[in-house]
């Protein structure tokens, strides 16, 4: 019996409730946190001052701002039992698979974990904020049969983490490019992992069990795994000149072209717009791949073949190449975009805690009718 009802599939154009904090026109390829567009919070803003401004649901004061890069500092550091759990993992362990059991076990360490009051969900927030940097390097760092790194006060953010992931400090160029993809990575409205922890959050759970459901979906290849793949794409090209025929086959076929495309975007994603000048700029000042000249290949034929229908490069695109010539290995990507990602999966749990209800979506049914139960000896 079908019930005459219409499905959106994947819950395409279904609205579930309102924000304030990321606005998106895919036809014309504009992103904006707090009515601001992408571009100047790459340009003038840090990962500390946007991931505060989520939270807050406005611009930060200098005090404001000021007082939360200290607690996010004071709270850099994670227990000793993480640690532990974090070096007893198996050796091969799948980044995010361990990330995931690394931040629902640091929920069993905070006495304040089942606080789910609109200040407990902040100050959890703050320290899953702070902390989520040193946990992916500590893995990272365990995982390569490294000692793990302690964080520093002293250094942005985004230079703390790659102070932790490589042991030497990063030149100042270095951090501000990574400070910029956090930027870019931070919130992206209602994306499948922050609806995700929204949904877990709205049956009244704690923070820690929504964010670890939020990386569970974040793991999945169609969504933060993406920018792995674009690295796996540009190693089988292997060269710029390789670059148009591989393209074009892999389109006569049918095949998929990682990095390229969006659920929302009809047009180029904004973010890929920024990143791409600066994997040029690393590129050209670290000079450690040609993986942009293989991407710049591969951009042009991709908006010759498939612009005119909307299909353009998205932030995937480019993110994966300037983190390999940051010295990030591939499978830290998608950790790396949870590093990113915790701000606004943070705040959009705030965000609709304070008018809660419970997620509770229907389905249509498809099954049989008027049957009757059958004694298990007479069934065919």
């Amino acid at each position: 019996m079908t019930q005459n009802q219409e499905i959106a599939k994947g819950l395409e154009g279904v609205k579930f409730t309102e924000s304030k904090l990321t606005f998106i026109n895919g036809q014309e390829g504009i992103l904006t946190h707090l009515g601001i567009p992408i571009q100047e919070w790459a340009e003038k803003s840090t990962f500390e001052e946007l991931s505060l401004a989520l939270l807050l649901g406005r611009l930060p004061g200098a005090q404001e701002l000021a007082e939360f890069d200290a607690e996010l500092k004071a709270n850099r550091e994670i227990p000793q039992q993480l640690r532990d759990v974090i070096r007893g993992l198996p050796q091969g362990s799948v980044p995010m698979q361990a990330l995931r059991t690394a931040v629902s076990y640091l929920g069993l360490l905070d006495d304040q974990s089942e606080d789910i009051t609109p200040e407990g969900r902040r100050a959890i927030s703050v320290r899953l904020i702070a902390q989520m940097s040193t946990i992916i390097a500590a893995i990272q760092r365990t995982q390569s049969g490294k000692d793990i790194v302690a964080p520093r006060a002293d250094l942005t953010h985004a230079g703390n983490f790659l102070y932790m992931l490589n042991g030497t400090e990063p030149t100042t160029e270095q951090a501000r490019l990574f400070d910029i993809a956090l930027i870019l990575h931070a919130d992206h409205g209602m994306n499948a992992s922050t609806f995700t922890a929204i949904a877990t959050s709205s049956t009244l759970s704690d923070m820690y069990s929504a964010i670890t459901s939020a990386i569970g979906a974040l793991k999945g290849p169609l969504h933060g795994g993406a920018n792995e793949q674009v690295m796996v794409m540009l190693d089988e090209v292997g060269s710029p000149e390789k670059a148009a025929d591989y393209i074009n086959k892999k389109l006569d076929n049918k095949e998929k072209i990682m990095g390229v495309g969006h659920r929302v975007y009809r047009n180029f994603d904004p973010r890929s717009r920024v990143l791409r000048d600066y994997a040029a700029l690393v590129a050209d000042k670290e000079g450690k791949s040609n993986y942009y000249q293989i991407l710049e290949e591969i951009e042009k034929t991709v908006v010759d073949r498939l612009g005119d229908r909307g299909i353009y490069p998205n932030v995937d695109f480019y993110s994966g190449t300037v983190y390999t010539d940051l010295g990030i290995e591939k499978k830290y990507f998608t950790p790396i975009f949870a590093l990113a990602r915790i701000s606004g999966w943070c705040a959009s749990v705030i965000e609709y805690a304070a008018d809660n209800r419970l997620l509770r979506p229907s389905s249509v049914y498809t099954g049989a009718s008027n049957e009757h139960y059958v004694a298990l000896q007479d069934r065919q």
